[in-house]
């Protein structure tokens, strides 16, 4: 399939000024101004971001309501009950809240419910369950702004609720004590970007300053904010939430409180998935640490996580990282298998891709992997997915989407064949009636084909700089790195590398290649590897365009490393 390649072009004036300011290379001066960076106090204040600038809690709709609520029933011993989601999403922001109101001995619980036994976000039965408790207040975490019934039975038990979501809203929202979310229409905040955890660790700093002024802090020592960074980091990139502003600034503190090894849930997850803690990426926490506290949500209980991540024991978080290392390794195994499974279909069956949209459903299919199926399948087919297990009378699933795809507001045009749905623009959940399966792709295809075109379906590979390797330096990749953490909305930067000639080549590991490559001039040459290939034979000996990323080796940090991204 062939790949549109788009090239940055910053704005030369800009990206002179930053580079004479800065004295930093021509290629960080060009990507900062391609961010939209054109002063030297916001390059600055990016490559070396601290606290000043972060937005107060209180510019959240709702916060001050909140956080008066919940004073006062810390104050009257009011039974708070925390009911978050179960992806790590959730489960840090769980954590978060959990650990924080325990410090001021507040009378506290928390629940997280089971994935395919409860499903997602409050329901009726979860408010039958407080009021067996006894519970005053339920403050929701990562989830709650589509809990209309269960926010209204809650109400009739004298049980008030305080939401704090960033999924998108209905249109008319739950009418719950106080609902903080800042992509309600009426939230001014301009902070839609934040995660679960991120709306979580808000109303943390509220609630600080409430404290604060209300005298709690002369009965109970004041925590520090970094103390809650390692949990925002970890769920703001496993959400995949824009790493842009204050999730930036935070994130950039947060990466700096894992690798200080405080929390033993993440020294323990650290050394089960190999990971070195003095350098641990944003790469390590998107592909190791957040699939294995998602795992335990997928095919156990992700109460097995809240409890591992606020858990002070080392000798306890060993054994549950070990079961969480488990159970992602079980989980890769079932999302192998379902995806062969459709891949098999496609290939007997080249239909469903027509239209460029897949919509399948399987009773045997686990369904709680089917979002990681549906993403990996996306990808490759470069069309929305939507994948249902259809064991029961409802089906329920989940669905990936490309480039700028919405897929969230697809499915809220075809709300009238779905029980519920919620979500992103480019992840969803949905349930649908066994009956309306057949339905739903054709009422689906028909939006699609009315908001897209052909470009939409083509795949876009941005190409940040043109370098020659005579440009990689050990300098310009260590200012690279100043631009860290990458991530959804800081995506790390993709070179193209042009006329080039393998001088050597070997495969390691069975399906990595390790490369030397030179140029015209046989005057340099770089190191280059290309991980997991599909076919290890049939190498080239020349390349007219390489797309690169630029990295140095971790444990020799001066030596070079050229990863191929695409031949």
């Amino acid at each position: 399939m062939e790949i549109k390649l788009t090239y940055t072009t910053p704005d030369k004036e800009a990206t002179q000024r930053l580079q004479k300011a800065l004295d930093c290379h021509p290629v960080i001066a060009g990507l900062l101004a391609d961010k939209g960076i054109t002063t030297v106090d916001e390059a600055r204040f990016f490559l070396n971001p601290d606290y000043s600038r972060l937005s107060n809690p209180f510019e959240l709709k709702d916060m001050d309501k909140a956080v008066a609520r919940i004073h006062t029933a810390v104050r009257n011993k009011e039974k708070i009950l925390i009911f978050g989601d179960f992806d790590a999403d959730g489960v840090t922001a769980t954590a978060m809240l959990y650990q924080f109101l325990s410090l001021v001995e507040a009378d506290l619980s928390w629940y997280v419910p089971h994935r395919t036994k409860e499903g997602y976000s409050l329901q009726l039965p979860h408010i039958e369950m407080a009021v067996s408790m006894d519970v005053d207040l339920i403050i929701t975490v990562d989830c709650g702004i589509g809990s209309h019934d269960a926010v209204q039975a809650a109400a009739e038990e004298d049980i008030d609720i305080i939401i704090t979501d960033h999924h998108e809203p209905d249109t008319t929202i739950p009418k719950a004590f106080a609902v903080i979310n800042p992509k309600q229409a009426d939230c001014s905040a301009c902070l839609e970007y934040l995660a679960g955890v991120g709306v979580a660790f808000y109303l943390i700093m509220g609630l600080r300053k409430v404290f604060r002024d209300n005298g709690i802090w002369e009965q109970f020592p004041e925590p520090k904010l970094s103390e809650y960074l390692d949990l925002f980091t970890i769920g703001t990139i496993g959400d995949m939430v824009p790493l842009v502003q204050d999730n930036r600034v935070l994130c950039v503190a947060g990466m700096k409180r894992i690798r200080m090894g405080l929390r033993p849930a993440l020294v323990s997850m650290a050394h089960t998935s190999r990971i070195d803690m003095d350098k641990l990426d944003s790469d390590d926490i998107s592909f190791k640490i957040v699939p294995r506290l998602n795992a335990a949500g997928r095919l156990s209980h992700a109460r097995i996580c809240v409890s591992h991540l606020t858990c002070p024991a080392p000798a306890q978080t060993e054994t549950t990282a070990i079961l969480l290392d488990e159970l992602n390794r079980k989980r890769q195994l079932i999302e192998k298998e379902i995806v062969e499974d459709i891949e098999r279909r496609i290939a007997s069956d080249p239909s469903i891709l027509k239209n460029r949209l897949i919509v399948l459903w399987d009773s045997k299919w686990e369904a709680s992997v089917l979002g990681i199926a549906a993403s990996r399948l996306a990808r490759t087919h470069i069309c929305p997915v939507v994948l249902l297990n259809s064991k029961d009378d409802i089906a329920k699933g989940s669905c990936r989407s490309i480039n700028q795809i919405n897929i969230h507001q697809l499915l809220s045009e075809t709300r009238d064949l779905l029980e519920t749905f919620g979500g992103h623009a480019m992840a969803a959940g949905l349930s649908v009636r066994k009956e309306n399966l057949m339905r739903l792709k054709p009422a689906l295809t028909e939006i699609l084909a009315s908001v897209c075109t052909d470009k939409d379906f083509k795949p876009v590979k941005k190409i940040d700089a043109v370098i020659k390797i005579a440009d990689i330096t050990p300098e310009l990749i260590r200012q690279i790195d100043l631009l860290r953490p990458f991530g959804t909305g800081n995506p790390e930067p993709v070179f193209l590398m042009e006329n080039l000639w393998v001088t050597s080549s070997i495969i390691i590991g069975g399906c990595h290649r390790k490369m030397t490559l030179t140029d015209q001039s046989r005057e340099h040459q770089v190191e280059a590897l290309h991980f997991n290939l599909a076919d290890t034979t049939g190498l080239p000996e020349f390349f007219p365009k390489l797309m690169v990323k630029l990295r140095l080796d971790r444990f020799k940090q001066n030596r070079v490393q050229v990863i191929v991204q695409d031949i």
